[in-house]
């Protein structure tokens, strides 16, 4: 089941003293986190609390961010740490692509055998491209996204690899 709110960043920082918060942005580009008009804040038992955000410009690779309620230096201390969530229509998605988020936990099979090797469990933005983190038993094994290791993901079928030797030897 696909998650409702989306994580897309983290607060490190109060900045400031009329309660802007620095925040770490989670997203393609932290364009993405300023152009949200509301972010959600995580209460507990799966609730989760909106907030309109007033402002928020990029600053570097963080953005920093005027979040209705929060309007004086104390208030924002108390958000440093929090994990910002985004609801999912709120984020723009090109045609074709998909939320890391809804690709965690898919079944990575080899597509010449069929074989299923493991579980994707991380996604990292390596030197030169992406990389898959796929957990195989109490083994994790990395694979960078090049079309000559991995050949389609699918919500459905999972995450469809060649591989060469040397990959999942051991599992």
């Amino acid at each position: 089941m696909k998650k409702m709110f989306l994580e897309c960043g983290r607060v490190t920082a109060p900045h400031g003293v009329r309660g802007l918060v620095k925040a770490e942005a989670w997203c393609d580009s932290p364009r993405v986190l300023a152009g949200l008009k509301r972010i959600f804040l995580a209460t507990g038992e799966g609730e989760y609390e909106e907030h309109s955000l007033i402002s928020a410009s990029v600053s570097g690779q963080h953005v920093l961010l005027a979040i209705d309620g929060y309007s004086d230096r104390d208030a924002a201390v108390g958000l440093k740490g929090r994990v910002l969530y985004a609801a999912r229509e709120d984020i723009p998605l090109r045609r074709g692509a998909m939320f890391i988020q809804d690709m965690i936990g898919l079944p990575v099979v080899d597509i010449d055998t069929g074989r299923t090797l493991g579980t994707l469990s991380d996604v990292s933005e390596g030197v030169r491209t992406r990389l898959y983190t796929v957990r195989a038993g109490e083994r994790e094994v990395l694979i960078p996204d090049v079309p000559e290791f991995i050949k389609e993901i699918d919500p459905e079928r999972g995450v469809q690899v060649h591989l060469i030797p040397g990959f999942f030897d051991e599992v």
